[in-house]
């Protein structure tokens, strides 16, 4: 069965290793296979991953979108050991993200990702 995806006017997806925009009006794109699919309002861009947590996910992202994602398993290990050292409250959000990496279900461990920034979020705003 095909993935329908439903893209407003200019909005972009990256599919595969192509980023795609769309023009200036609505589209539905039918997509079957099984290349990486990611939405705009999914996409963390380099420049955007401004905390720990976010250059985690970016660091996931790039695992979901490679053709070898174990080239990148030595920095987020690294990255999450940092995380941990500061702020261990973030170990129960690492498990699971790790367990999806180590099944290789990058896409599950990316959704996994947001609750991880979520509780960056929390930590940083009672810590004002």
């Amino acid at each position: 069965m095909a993935l329908i995806i439903d893209l407003k006017p200019s909005e972009r997806v990256i599919i595969g290793s192509a980023l795609i925009t769309n023009d200036d009006t609505r589209t539905r794109l039918h997509i079957e296979g099984d290349a990486p699919i990611l939405r705009e309002k999914d996409i963390m861009r380099e420049e955007d991953a401004n905390t720990p947590c976010k250059r985690i996910y970016l660091t996931v992202q790039l695992m979901y979108l490679s053709n070898d994602p174990s080239t990148l398993h030595d920095i987020y290990f690294q990255q999450v050991r940092e995380i941990q050292n500061a702020a261990p409250s973030t170990t129960l959000f690492f498990m699971p993200i790790g367990e999806h990496i180590l099944n290789g279900n990058y896409y599950k461990a990316l959704k996994e990702a947001r609750n991880l920034m979520d509780h960056e979020r929390e930590l940083v705003a009672n810590a004002s």
